[in-house]
């Protein structure tokens, strides 16, 4: 066990990531969970968004909900979005209180708004000044996001994808770390495009800022999995180091980071947003709610002009409009 940054709270450092059990049932949800906790893991993350996740997981903690270290996230903006969502959560997950209630993916052009006098923000410390949530976190898919917020002295955690691909939050994790916020890890296998499960969680583990990673779970499989990389405290060696490597090679030029310097499209399309749910639909198994997801946009990919007017933008160079193509057509494809 260790500490996640200066919150007090005492976690083993792989967590369990709430997003896969929405395609299984409560009954099987239960049994992971109960089983996770038997080897060692505490920690869960959920969010508000994840359909049946806090649910599920509010079932399976019931009747031992003292031995877990609870973190849940909504998208809420206002205050009274917020409000309701933190009402939602306690009732879902079965507890008086929620350790970690986090503002979810917060971008630039919402971070005044979830901080001024009617935003989500005075929702979560009145929550916490009525012993409701025990602290606040912050998830975003900007590191420059989190590097203002880490110097609000609001949020104790931040939650930021980081994996062999990813690699844009590494000063802003190393800056929390030094301020005593708990750093969290989300997305270690980049959205499941990383297949080699062991190295990417190994890589990610090698790094000293690191509190706590969260992969996605549904299964002993992937635990027991998980667990061996998480345990396995020998350094990567030089032929790891070059797989690494070809990793990144191989995926940096088709590779989304979520940074969102090609925003704002001319047509409107929130374009990161439009590459997480393909990852969704194509590698996490959640078609339904991949497809429910995309339709709910109000541009979506299909929607690209293929202006290219993003692409001068992009830090890495992608080709977003094909990307835009590919993605709309596994839509269409999903829905037939």
């Amino acid at each position: 066990m260790s500490k996640l940054g200066s919150t007090g709270l005492n976690i083993y450092e792989l967590g369990f990531g709430g997003i896969p059990i929405q395609r299984i049932s409560k009954e099987e949800s239960k049994i992971v969970i109960q089983n996770a906790r038997k080897k060692g893991i505490n920690f869960i993350d959920t969010a508000v968004m994840y359909t049946v996740s806090e649910e599920y997981i509010g079932y399976a903690i019931k009747e031992n909900t003292e031995d877990f270290v609870i973190a849940t996230k909504s998208m809420a903006r206002t205050y009274e979005d917020m409000k309701k969502d933190i009402e939602a959560s306690f009732t879902k997950l079965c507890r008086d209180y929620i350790d970690i209630y986090q503002l979810h993916n917060l971008g630039l052009s919402d971070y005044d708004k979830v901080m001024g006098n009617d935003g989500a923000v005075k929702a979560l410390l009145e929550a916490k000044r009525e012993g409701k949530i025990r602290h606040i976190g912050i998830t975003s898919h900007s590191s420059e996001v989190l590097e203002k917020a880490i110097d609000e002295k609001v949020f104790e955690t931040v939650q930021f994808p980081f994996n062999i691909v990813e690699n844009q939050g590494i000063e802003m994790f190393k800056k929390a770390k030094s301020k005593g916020i708990g750093t969290i890890v989300m997305k270690p296998l980049a959205g499941g495009a990383i297949e080699d499960t062991s190295l990417a969680i190994r890589y990610i583990m090698s790094h000293d800022f690191i509190d706590v990673i969260i992969p996605g779970m549904a299964d002993d499989k992937e635990i027991e999995q998980n667990i061996n990389a998480v345990s396995d405290k020998n350094p990567l060696s030089d032929e790891e180091i070059k797989q690494i490597d070809k990793i990144k090679k191989e995926m940096g030029d088709k590779f989304c980071r979520r940074c969102g310097y090609c925003m704002p499209c001319t047509v409107g399309i929130n374009i990161p947003a439009q590459f997480i749910v393909e990852g969704y639909l194509k590698r996490y198994d959640l078609k339904k709610w991949a497809v429910d997801r995309y339709e709910s946009a109000p541009v979506k990919a299909s929607d690209c002009t293929n202006c290219k007017a993003c692409e001068s933008r992009c830090p890495y160079g992608l080709s977003i409009s094909s990307m835009m193509k590919r993605t709309a057509d596994a839509f269409a494809g999903a829905q037939r």
